[in-house]
């Protein structure tokens, strides 16, 4: 199995599991941007070793003044963390919810993080036949059966992805609205907001910033391609950021990771490039995936989610396996709570090596499960 530790991307597991080595892989199980860090970051490593003999800054000054500048938000809303899966942590064992409420399906750590504290956590089953979106209509449902248990908004927490992984799909801001109307707290996971076209009209993070019971996540190892280095923040109320502040270990964000991130946020030509190469090339890679008689989900970022049909004979881990042995990585998304063995989840990546991948899934889908 290759999502032996939880996620894709292991390419050592792949190593053992196919017998090639790790470079030689085509690896579409990880969400990264294909483009590579940006060219700056190999500026911060040439430069590194002169300051390496130094502690980071135990509250990430430079870093957090460079965010709250490019999010128009205030210094004391920001966070920073040893990636997004740090701060989902310290959030679920800060408010020790009774109850976290995540959709089905969704990034498997907020469910871990909420079990490994007690936390009962729900799961909110989002409808492939309405393009896997959390609806106002699915939320009310879940409200209802929370309150007729006397559950209290108090204790509930709604841990939600957006855009979600492994779906792809947005939520509409006033979805999350709705929920604080009514008294809840949200924490949503915006690890992948960057790739997104028109990302303000669906971004909560200035929100957040204002807000007792919002809570925005963000990752910056996706975007930038440097999930060596484990980056991300989180955006909240004052009070509430000096609280996890305080829960957080000491220097958990290295320096070299604090010295990257604070040159990136810098690099606009990096972002354009990145839109651009998104805009071109998820089109045509997922109506190539639909033209083969893939069921393929809507999205918006540099991720597909596709059901393969019954009549193909192949479940998702065989397919996974087959490619792997032709030295092609795909996520089998069987692991995420609500699907089942005939999804799959894909990187978007640069057309030849979608042409690469969808040369060998053709011959495989035709030839059949053996």
């Amino acid at each position: 199995m290759l999502e032996r530790f939880g996620h894709g991307g292991d390419l050592l597991t792949a190593q053992e599991l196919y017998g090639m080595g790790a470079d030689r892989f085509l690896d579409f199980s990880a969400n990264m941007n294909p483009l590579g860090p940006p060219p700056c970051v190999a500026d911060v490593l040439r430069r590194y070793a002169d300051s390496i003999g130094h502690y980071p800054d135990p509250v990430v000054r430079g870093l957090r003044l460079k965010l709250a500048n490019h999010h128009s938000v205030e210094e004391d809303n920001i966070l920073v963390g040893n990636g997004a899966a740090e701060l989902i942590d310290l959030v679920v064992r800060l408010l020790k919810p009774a109850v976290t409420v995540i959709t089905a399906p969704c990034f498997n750590e907020y469910g871990d993080a909420s079990r490994k504290i007690g936390s009962e956590v729900r799961l909110l089953q989002l409808k492939a036949d309405h393009q896997f979106r959390l609806t106002e209509e699915l939320v009310l449902q879940m409200l209802s059966r929370l309150r007729d248990e006397g559950k209290k908004a108090s204790e509930t927490l709604w841990f939600l992805g957006s855009p979600n992984n492994p779906t792809g799909q947005l939520i509409e801001p006033e979805v999350v609205k709705l929920l604080l109307h009514e008294g809840e707290t949200v924490a949503v996971d915006e690890a992948f907001m960057d790739f997104v076209e028109n990302e303000n009209r669906w971004s909560l993070l200035e929100e957040a910033a204002s807000s007792e019971r919002l809570i925005v996540i963000r990752s910056m190892t996706k975007f930038y391609a440097i999930p060596g280095i484990r980056l991300g923040y989180l955006v909240g109320g004052s009070a509430f950021v000096q609280a996890l502040g305080e829960l957080q270990i000491p220097w958990s964000v290295n320096s070299l990771a604090q010295q990257i991130g604070e040159v990136v946020l810098e690099d606009r030509e990096y972002h354009e490039k990145t839109r651009t190469w998104l805009q071109t090339e998820r089109p045509w890679f997922t109506e190539q995936l639909s033209s083969m008689g893939l069921t393929v989900f809507e999205g918006s970022v540099n991720y597909v989610l596709f059901e393969i049909p019954e009549r193909f004979g192949w479940t998702s881990i065989q397919l996974q396996q087959a490619l792997g042995k032709r030295g092609i990585l795909l996520r089998d998304a069987s692991g995420y709570k609500g699907l089942n063995g005939a999804y799959c989840r894909s990187a978007v990546r640069f057309r030849g090596d979608h042409i690469r991948l969808l040369h060998e899934l053709e011959e495989l889908l035709l030839q059949g499960a053996k």
